[in-house]
C-alpha cells in the first residue's frame, strides 16, 4: 500500500460494550457519505467494521480511529486498536481482504498494542480533505439520541436487506451462468467427441498414405538401384559393339588395306561417322546415368585456360556454319583456378556445341570474366553468346529437363537426346558453380557459367592410371636365360596370326625377342568383333598373335605360350581381366609376362587398385597402332623359372555364348 502523504482524524470512539459498535458502525457511513463512498463499497467497509469490533469486543482498551487519509487518492480508513494477544479470526482477515481496497494486521508495536488498518478508495475525491474532515468531524459533535440511533439500525437493516437482495440476484445470475456454462460444456464435449473421431479417421489415413509413400519411396529407390546396376552392367556390352563398328570401319578405310572404290570408301566412312555419333550418343547417355547415380566425382587440379580453349577453338570449329564466326579468346588468368579439368572442359564443350548446332548465320563467343580477384569468393565466369534461333520463352523453364527437346523449327534436322543441359548442369553443381540461362526467340540465347575459382571438394584416392610408355630405342633384347624351359612341340600357326574361338593355337618355336616383328602376342577378350579388328592392327608389330575369347582358359594359354605380351580386356562374362591378372601375377610361370589392359571402360571405372604391375591401361575406343606399337616396345624383364614345368593340358574349348 503507498503511504499516506496526508491524513486527517475525524473520531475515535472506546468501544466497551455493543453499543460502541452500533455508533461506530453508523459514523463510518456518516464519514464515507461525505467522502462521495456510496453503494457496494460502503456496505463492505461498514460490515467488515462492524464484525471486527464485535469480535474484538471485550478486549481491554479497544479503540477504533476514523481517518481520512490521502495517498495517490482519497482512502476512508478505520483504524481499531487494542493491546494484548487476542486476534480478529483468519475468516474475517481473509473476507476482509477479498472486499477492501486495505486490510492488514500489524503488531504487535513498542506500545504493546496491535492495529487493524481496513479502508476503502472513494472514487470521487474531495477538493479540500481538511474541510470535508472539520466539516465531518461538525457532524459528528451535534451527538446521538435514541432516535438517532433507532434510525441508525433501520437504515442498517435497509442496507442488510438490499445486500441480501443483491446476493440473491447475483446467486441466480450465477445458477443462470451455470447452466449456459453445462450446456456450453456439453456442445464442446459433443464437438470434441466429433473432432476426435474425425482427427482418428484422419491419422488413420495420413498413417497409411506414409506407410504407401514409404513403399513408394523403397520402391523407387529399388527402381533407381535397378536402373544404376543396369548402366553399369550395360555400359560395356553398348560400347564394345560400337567400338568394333568403329575400329572394323578405321581398317577398311587405313591407306595399308585393300583398296575401295570411291562409292566403298564413301560409305565405310558413313558407317565410321554413324558409329562415332552413336558413340557419343551412349558416353552421354552413361554420363548422366553416373550423374544421377553420384558416381561422379570432381577431380580438383590446376587447370591453365589457354590451351583449354585452343583445344576447344580446334576442336570445334570444324562444326560451324560457314556463315557463323567462332570467338573463343585466348585467356590469360590474372588468378590460379582449381577445378576438375575435364568437367570444365566437357561443359564448355556441351553449351559451345548446341550454339553451333543452332546458329546457322551469325557469331558464337566464348567470353572469360574473373571476379573478387582479390576477396574471399573469387570466380571465373564463362558467357557462351550465339545469335542463332533462340528459344521461346514458355520453353526455357523445361531446357534442362533430361530427355526433353524444344518443339518447332529447333530440332528439324537436328539430332540430339536431349540430355546435353541437364547433364552439363549436373556437372556444374559438382564443380560448385550454377549455369543459367537467357534467351529469346529470334535474339539469340546466353549461357552463363559460373564457378569457384578454388574447388574445395578432395579428390577420390584412386591410383591414376598408368602411363603408355614410350618407345625405348636404345634398349636391346632382353637377356636369354640358358636353362629356361624350351617352348613345347606343336603345329606351327597357319599364318603369323593365329585364332581361337576358344582354343588357342599352339606357338610356333619362337625366335629371340627384340624390336620389330618378332613377338608374340596373346589376347584374351570376349568380344569376337573386337578381336577381330586387332590382327591387322598388329601387323609389323608382332610376328605371331594368339586370340583367345574364353577367359577361363586364359592362365593355361599364357603358361603354355609363354607370349612376350598379354593384351587383356576387362569385362568378360566369366573371369574378369582383374581375376585373370592377378592370377597371372601370382603363377612363377607367368608373373614377368607384361599385361596391358584394353578396355571400353573409361578411366574412372577402372579399379587400378586391383591392377598392379600393368604396363598401360588403353581404351579401345582411341586404340591406334601406334599405340599398340609403344606397349610392344620391349623391356627388360626376369626370366620364366628355372625349373621346368609341363604344360598344363587346355580344358576342352567350351561352346561360345551368342552375343
Amino acid at each position: 500500500m503507498t503511504p499516506a502523504r496526508s491524513a486527517h482524524d475525524v473520531l475515535t470512539i472506546a468501544l466497551r460494550k455493543p453499543g460502541d459498535v452500533i455508533t461506530l458502525r453508523r459514523c463510518t457511513q456518516t464519514v464515507c457519505r461525505a467522502a462521495g463512498l456510496t453503494g457496494s463499497p460502503l456496505v463492505r467497509l461498514t460490515t467488515v467494521v462492524s464484525e471486527a469490533g464485535e469480535h474484538l469486543l471485550g478486549a481491554p482498551g479497544l479503540s477504533a480511529h476514523l481517518r481520512l487519509e490521502e495517498t495517490d487518492t482519497v482512502m476512508v480508513t478505520v483504524r481499531i486498536r487494542w493491546p494484548g494477544d487476542s486476534r480478529p479470526p483468519t475468516p474475517l482477515l481473509t473476507a476482509a481482504g477479498r472486499l477492501l481496497d486495505d486490510s492488514r494486521l500489524t503488531g504487535p508495536h513498542e506500545d504493546g498494542h496491535h492495529e487493524l488498518v481496513l479502508a476503502q478508495r472513494t472514487e470521487t475525491p474531495p477538493a479540500s480533505l481538511g474541510d470535508l474532515a472539520a466539516d465531518v468531524r461538525a457532524t459528528l459533535a451535534d451527538g446521538s439520541t435514541a432516535a438517532d440511533l433507532i434510525e441508525a439500525l433501520r437504515t442498517q437493516n435497509g442496507q442488510l436487506l438490499a445486500a441480501l437482495e443483491e446476493s440473491q440476484r447475483q446467486q441466480d445470475e450465477l445458477q443462470r451462468l451455470n447452466a449456459e456454462l453445462e450446456e456450453t460444456n456439453a456442445g464442446v464435449m459433443a464437438l470434441y467427441s466429433e473432432l476426435a473421431g474425425e482427427l482418428q479417421a484422419t491419422n488413420t489415413g495420413v498413417v497409411a498414405l506414409y506407410a504407401e509413400l514409404e513403399d513408394k519411396s523403397r520402391q523407387l529407390e529399388l527402381a533407381n538401384e535397378y536402373k544404376n546396376r543396369f548402366w553399369a552392367n550395360v555400359s560395356h556390352e553398348l560400347r564394345s559393339p560400337v567400338n568394333s563398328i568403329i575400329a572394323l570401319a578405321r581398317l577398311l578405310l587405313d591407306a595399308s588395306a585393300d583398296p575401295l572404290s570411291d562409292e566403298q570408301r564413301q560409305q565405310v566412312a558413313l558407317v565410321q561417322a554413324s558409329g562415332s555419333t552413336l558413340l557419343a550418343l551412349v558416353d552421354e547417355l552413361l554420363d548422366v546415368a553416373k550423374a544421377e547415380s553420384g558416381h561422379l566425382e570432381p577431380h580438383p587440379t590446376d587447370v591453365d585456360l589457354r590451351p583449354l580453349l585452343h583445344q576447344l577453338r580446334g576442336t570445334l570449329r570444324g562444326t560451324a556454319h560457314p556463315r557463323v564466326e567462332l570467338a573463343i579468346p585466348d585467356h590469360v588468368q590474372q588468378q590460379p583456378l582449381v577445378t576438375d579439368e575435364v568437367m570444365l572442359t566437357r561443359i564448355l564443350r556441351n553449351v559451345l556445341s548446341n550454339a553451333l548446332k543452332f546458329t546457322a548465320d551469325g557469331h558464337v563467343s566464348l567470353d572469360v570474366t574473373e571476379q573478387d580477384q582479390t576477396g574471399d569468393d573469387p570466380r571465373f565466369v564463362f558467357r557462351v553468346r550465339d545469335s542463332g534461333i533462340g528459344i521461346p520463352a514458355n520453353e526455357l523453364d523445361r531446357v534442362f529437363e533430361e530427355f526433353y527437346q524444344v518443339q518447332g523449327p529447333h530440332q528439324r534436322g537436328r539430332a540430339g537426346t536431349g540430355l546435353g543441359l541437364p547433364y552439363a548442369r549436373r556437372l556444374t553443381e559438382l564443380l560448385g558453380g550454377t549455369l543459367t540461362l537467357h534467351s529469346e526467340t529470334g535474339h539469340g540465347t546466353t549461357v552463363t557459367l559460373d564457378i569457384p575459382a578454388r574447388l574445395t571438394t578432395p579428390a577420390p584416392q584412386n591410383t591414376p592410371a598408368p602411363e603408355v610408355p614410350a618407345p625405348d630405342t636404345q634398349a636391346g633384347p632382353p637377356p636369354t636365360d640358358p636353362q629356361a624351359p624350351e617352348a613345347p612341340a606343336g603345329p606351327p600357326p597357319a599364318g603369323p596370326h593365329a585364332q581361337a574361338g576358344g582354343t588357342p593355337t599352339g606357338p610356333a618355336p619362337r625366335p629371340a625377342t627384340g624390336p620389330g616383328p618378332t613377338a608374340h602376342v596373346v589376347v584374351i577378350d570376349d568380344d569376337a568383333a573386337f578381336l577381330a579388328t586387332l590382327p591387322p592392327l598388329l601387323d609389323g608389330l608382332a610376328a605371331s598373335v594368339t586370340t583367345l575369347s574364353d577367359s577361363t582358359r586364359a592362365a593355361a594359354t599364357v603358361a603354355h605360350e609363354q607370349p612376350d605380351l598379354v593384351l587383356l580386356d576387362l569385362t568378360m562374362p566369366t573371369t574378369d581381366g582383374y581375376t585373370v591378372h592377378r592370377t597371372l601375377a601370382a603363377d612363377p610361370r607367368t608373373e614377368h609376362i607384361p599385361v596391358v589392359v584394353l578396355t571400353a571402360l573409361e578411366a574412372g571405372q577402372v579399379d587400378h587398385a586391383r591392377l598392379p604391375g600393368v604396363r598401360a591401361v588403353l581404351s579401345k575406343t582411341r586404340l591406334t597402332a601406334p599405340d599398340l606399337a609403344a606397349v610392344l616396345t620391349p623391356h627388360p624383364t626376369p626370366p620364366p623359372p628355372a625349373a621346368p614345368t609341363p604344360p598344363p593340358t587346355p580344358p576342352h574349348p567350351r561352346a561360345e555364348e551368342p552375343r
